[in-house]
């Protein structure tokens, strides 16, 4: 059963930094893509940074160059650094496993929508950024 459990929301001015985890389980990472996207009450989800199964990541140009993944497969931990926090950046971070198609740097460069029989969630972690 696959579990995605994100943890290291919370409260900062802008300029600030936070550190997402997402703690995942009940799959191979080496078989399925990783991400992270996020959703502000009344718009849809959208796409924040892609980690493919051979490592090579991707970005949503408002992330761009703020934002890192990676991940630690020892932990079986995923990560979202998050610098140069702006106020748009307020929202609900969801963590994502995906075995495609779509491909998940697809939804999150290009807004494809995810298939719901190959995308598991997270619950969501509430990041606010003050200005």
């Amino acid at each position: 059963q696959v579990q995605l459990v994100e943890s290291g929301g919370g409260s900062v001015p802008a300029g600030g930094s936070l550190r997402l985890s997402c703690a995942y389980s009940g799959f191979t990472t080496g078989s399925v893509a990783m991400g992270w996207f996020r959703q502000v009450p009344g718009k849809g989800r959208e796409g924040v940074a892609a980690m493919d199964v051979d490592g090579s990541t991707r970005y949503a140009d408002a992330v761009k160059g703020r934002f890192t993944i990676s991940k630690d497969n020892a932990k079986n931990t995923l990560y979202l650094q998050m610098n140069s926090l702006k106020s748009e950046d307020t929202a609900i971070y969801y963590c994502v496993s995906d075995s495609g198609p779509p491909m998940l740097w697809a939804a999150v460069v290009l807004g494809y929508t995810l298939n719901p029989d190959f995308a598991y969630w997270g619950q969501g972690t509430q990041v606010t950024v003050s200005s």
